[in-house]
């Protein structure tokens, strides 16, 4: 059992530093494919258009990490657990300020706590993804879920599986951020082939993953979309919140696009799948959610 904890305790060392160090390694300054080989729109612009899907472990956690179990491992066993994974952040180092740090550390032993009031301000409730609140952004980019992108001259608009969430990139003038939510409000412009969108006007309970790793309503993200190939994009996002951060930082990952012929979203609802968890405790929810048959 000694040698087994020393293992996994050098895996978790090198994973770290490998995702630190691939994070690091400069990037080509171009693409897979040659820039006439990009698919275009007929407005002269790259053509993202189509299914998206980022192959990370971002989602459980954005720093570089181990395999680890889940919240309920005494039920779910190797149902629950995550993948060990390379980072996505550049130096594999999160700038959080000195209160933040320990606010992270609450919010991961919090993780799965789940209250019957429905309410992300009460001091108690976990993770916004497993009460079915949307993910935010820059989040809902690297969920284990695809999402779509529709383009026009004026607006590009996202879909993503989760929730059905969606969010318009507004292309033809900038829009005020009015109101504080959860995927906030996107203006975007060309720079040559990469799409660059301003996301501001977020409320103040974005988590970035499962980790605990979060941001309040002075986050603004800065995204860089870059067609590789027909088939690969780049990510790329600049993340500023002075409320929680001392610095910016910044993030990147690869998206994938599904080429299917009968590719499509499903519809991931999770409304059904969380009333459960919220009333079943208090009596509210009389259907039978067992897995007897």
């Amino acid at each position: 059992m000694r040698n087994i904890r020393l293992t996994n305790a050098v895996m978790a060392a090198a994973i770290t530093w490998l995702g630190s160090s691939a994070l690091a390694q400069e990037r080509p300054a171009e693409g897979l494919f040659a820039e006439s080989e990009l698919p275009r729109t007929g407005h002269d612009t790259p053509d993202m258009s189509g299914i998206w899907q980022s192959f990370t472990t971002a989602n459980w956690n954005i720093l570089s990490h181990p395999v680890q179990a889940g919240p309920f491992a005494e039920q779910a066993g190797a149902w629950g657990a995550g993948r060990a994974g390379f980072g996505i952040v550049e130096g594999n180092e999160l700038p959080y300020q000195e209160w933040a740090a320990a606010e992270q550390q609450r919010n991961h032993e919090v993780r799965a706590v789940v209250t019957a009031a429905n309410d992300p301000t009460r001091f108690d409730t976990g993770d916004p993804e497993l009460l079915c609140f949307r993910a935010g952004v820059p989040r809902a980019n690297y969920m284990p879920y695809p999402f779509q992108i529709f383009q026009t001259p004026e607006q590009i608009i996202m879909v993503y599986e989760y929730k059905g969430a969606y969010r318009t990139i507004y292309m033809d003038e900038d829009r005020p951020a009015l109101d504080a939510s959860w995927m906030g409000t996107s203006n975007g412009r060309w720079e040559g082939n990469t799409l660059v969108v301003d996301v501001q006007g977020f409320n103040e309970h974005t988590w970035l993953d499962r980790e605990g790793n979060f941001a309040s309503d002075g986050l603004h993200v800065v995204e860089r979309w870059t067609p590789l190939s027909p088939y690969h994009m780049l990510y790329e996002a600049t993340i500023e919140d002075p409320n929680v951060f001392t610095q910016s930082w910044d993030m990147s990952f690869i998206l994938y696009k599904n080429v299917e012929e009968n590719a499509e979203l499903k519809e991931f609802n999770c409304v059904p799948l969380v009333e459960p968890m919220f009333y079943g405790p208090l009596g509210f929810y009389d259907e039978d959610v067992s897995n007897d048959p």
